[in-house]
């Protein structure tokens, strides 16, 4: 499906499905346009969809290739509530997709043009490689209910470590956690969860309601970059990042 990954230029559509790319560079009348500090933009293309992120909601729509114009339609966003520079931010960037910029691919970098805007994004598996399932703190970024994801509250924090004697251990956002988790084919079974007992209200009491909701059972779990995304078969779900 995606050929001509390395070497000259390329406008053949087959060149951006399947992959994620990350910006390297953002220039605006040919000067730098900063990011919002600690952001970076995300674009995967995948199945005819494209989905983005500028750091804070998930924008997903459909996409196709017009000779060299990238053409996205009906693109959603997630409804997470952030910060007004990040808000804007997603709100630039969507405008950007919508203008159906143009686009061409030279081995690793894709380039998006529009009159006046450049996003340069290089291939995320260049940029930023898998990080191992196992070893890593995951800390918790968001939740997910099927559609819909929630950030975790402010001055809260849960975060797990798989080993490799299929065992987890971690923290609910209240109280330390372990158990055990057997890891196959891309899916975690998670058994066992024992918790320490301290009392949990508020903010916390909800982060743990949700974590533990989700370490029950069979999950999917899937890890792109420094991302792992674990998901229910009723669509509830965990969004977490290497510490």
């Amino acid at each position: 499906m995606v050929g001509n990954d390395h070497g000259g230029e390329s406008h053949g559509a087959g060149n951006l499905w399947g992959h994620t790319f990350l910006s390297t560079r953002v220039t605006e009348n040919g000067q730098s346009r900063p990011l919002v500090p600690g952001t970076r933009l995300r674009l995967t293309f995948q199945d005819g969809d494209v989905h983005a992120y500028a750091g804070c909601n998930h924008l997903t729509g459909r996409a196709n290739v017009d000779g060299d114009h990238l053409v996205v339609d009906r693109l959603a966003s997630t409804m997470m509530a952030c910060d007004a520079p990040l808000e804007e931010q997603d709100a630039w960037l969507t405008r950007f997709l919508s203008a159906g910029p143009t686009w061409r691919r030279h081995g690793d970098e894709l380039i998006l043009s529009t009159g006046e805007t450049e996003i340069r994004l290089v291939d995320r598996r260049i940029a930023d490689p898998d990080r191992p399932l196992r070893g890593t703190r995951w800390v918790v970024d968001s939740i997910v209910d099927n559609e819909s994801a929630t950030s975790v509250p402010t001055g809260t924090e849960a975060h797990l470590t798989l080993d490799d004697n299929d065992r987890v251990e971690g923290f609910t956002g209240c109280n330390g956690f372990g158990g055990k988790a057997a890891e196959r084919g891309g899916r975690i079974t998670f058994s066992e969860i024992l918790s320490t007992k301290m009392a949990c209200v508020g903010d916390a009491g909800r982060l743990e309601s949700a974590v533990l909701a989700v370490l029950d059972g069979e999950v999917s779990a899937h890890v792109e970059g420094d991302r792992l995304a674990l998901t229910r078969p009723d669509g509830r779900g965990l969004r977490l990042r290497a510490a």
